[in-house]
């Protein structure tokens, strides 16, 4: 019996208050083997909702069925009404919260994705973005295949049903060994929890314990929140299999190199998680250091961009001695339809989002911290607010290179026409932000930074892209056609 229970909550504009920000694709959360599991995976999406505002889902399985329930907008939203999480029940589930990287916005595209195939049902959750789904998309309907969403996800799930081979465990070994990019995939039959990484390892993430039960997750705070103990990452290139009988481990073919994407660390991932082995908040704060020996100031206070920056001011004023401060609070209660998307005085949207502290700022010279600058137009605000709060010299430092370069592995990175550090000098972007300076940190000292930095996708600062890009991508022109 297929059972799918979709929200009719109203589509929601992809976008948020903060249009000059980068959106990473999703965040995904399974469990297997406790009798709550759905109500976990709805903690472990919460814990998890930063990686993806757009839609939200969980897939749960009884050991004969699975049902599924998604919708748009954020997981408290979806799931809302109390007889949603009755109709979820069993001891195994999978769940994700969607950012749109790759097909539009719409509950069509909204995941888990959930068929009926020759092997009974499956259902999918994936990070990432596939840099060859359109080939594949356009080869398999070109033999009759039908497709439902426009999400390259939905690839997957025809190679498994096209597969050959015995075991279900087998036809997604052998689907995953046809992808090109990145991934982090979670499937969900109604007797096996299977886990999968690409073997680039660009995404992140991790396995725990609860009691007798396994938890896989993007960032290890969605195990936090439910009280599970972290384990490990899973590996580059691990399929992970989880039933009644316990967890094995499968391993697809090497790939030419490693690839954790660094921004994960800079700016995704929450500062309270570990990820590809490694605390996100000791990395930020190594890089505020970092940044502060780079780019000294003379200053009388240092202060964040709430509040992805804030542990990288922190290391900034540490390592600087300027003393840090708050000198903008940020409005965490803002809705997601509260701003039309298509306005175009963007200086109210950062007036909704951030508001200065006068006392803090008034007569001093300051030092602002922020993990990252995509198109300027923000930044360009925050430095008029905080001059208009009485700051008297205010100078930018950003806790990472300038991002050049789009990225085509589950970061939404705009066009080469609209990064600011694509066309514009740092001298040049430091008059249009209105900045008395402006520095970042050198990709060397952000490589130093993490125990490996061979290990790491630096694609978006150097244009150094570890797997082929897409057809029609031309890296002269700085676009992509699709």
């Amino acid at each position: 019996m297929l059972e799918e229970r979709k929200s009719m909550v109203p589509c929601v504009p992809q976008t948020t208050c903060d249009p000059d920000r980068l959106r990473d694709a999703c965040g995904i959360f399974g469990i297997f083997g406790d009798p709550e599991a759905a109500k976990k995976t709805y903690l472990g999406l919460y814990a998890l909702q930063h990686r993806g505002q757009e839609s939200a889902g969980i897939a749960a399985s009884n050991g004969k069925a699975i049902s599924l329930h998604k919708g748009m907008g954020l997981v408290r939203t979806v799931f809302s009404h109390p007889d949603i999480m009755t109709g979820l029940s069993g001891a195994s589930a999978l769940g994700h919260n969607r950012y749109s990287t790759t097909g539009g916005s719409g509950l069509i595209n909204a995941q888990p994705i959930l068929i009926q195939f020759k092997k009974g049902q499956i259902a999918a959750a994936h990070n990432g973005n596939l840099i060859n789904a359109l080939d594949l998309r356009k080869r398999m309907e070109g033999m009759g295949s039908i497709f439902q969403t426009t999400s390259d996800s939905e690839a997957v799930l025809h190679l498994i049903a096209r597969s050959d081979k015995d075991t279900i465990e087998g036809m997604v070994i052998d689907a995953l060994q046809r992808l090109e990019g990145a991934y982090c995939f979670l499937f969900l039959t109604p007797s096996e929890l299977i886990a999968a990484r690409d073997p680039y390892g660009f995404r992140p993430l991790c396995i725990g314990t609860l009691g007798d039960a396994t938890v896989v997750a993007s960032e290890s705070c969605a195990l936090d929140i439910i009280g599970a103990q972290y384990v490990r990452s899973v590996e580059p290139g691990e399929v992970v299999s989880i039933d009644a009988n316990g967890v094995t481990s499968h391993s697809l073919p090497d790939a030419p190199r490693k690839a954790f994407c660094i921004f994960e660390y800079i700016y995704f991932s929450r500062p309270d998680s570990i990820i590809f082995g490694q605390k996100v908040d000791k990395f930020r704060r190594r890089l505020g250091k970092k940044l502060a020996e780079e780019s000294p100031c003379n200053a009388d206070i240092v202060m964040s961009v709430p509040d992805s920056a804030n542990t990288a001011a922190l290391g900034y004023a540490q390592r600087s001695g300027i003393r840090f401060e708050i000198g903008l609070i940020r409005n965490h209660y803002i809705g997601r339809t509260f701003i039309d998307p298509y306005q175009d005085k963007r200086d109210r949207d950062v007036r909704i989002k951030f508001n200065p502290v006068n006392g803090v700022l008034e007569g001093r010279r300051v030092v602002v911290v922020d993990d990252s600058i995509v198109r300027g137009t923000t930044m360009r605000q925050l430095v008029r607010l905080i001059r208009a709060a009485g700051a008297t010299e205010v100078h930018v430092r950003v806790a990472s290179p300038p991002v050049r370069w789009p990225c085509f592995y589950g970061i939404d990175i705009p066009s080469n026409k609209e990064l600011i550090a694509a066309t514009h000098s740092i001298e040049e972007t430091c008059r249009y932000i209105e900045a008395d300076s402006l520095e970042y940190l050198s990709a060397k000292e952000m490589l130093g930074s993490v125990p490996d930095g061979k290990l790491q996708c630096t694609a978006c600062f150097t244009g150094d892209y570890p797997t082929a890009v897409p057809e029609g991508f031309n890296k002269e022109q700085f676009s992509i056609e699709r």
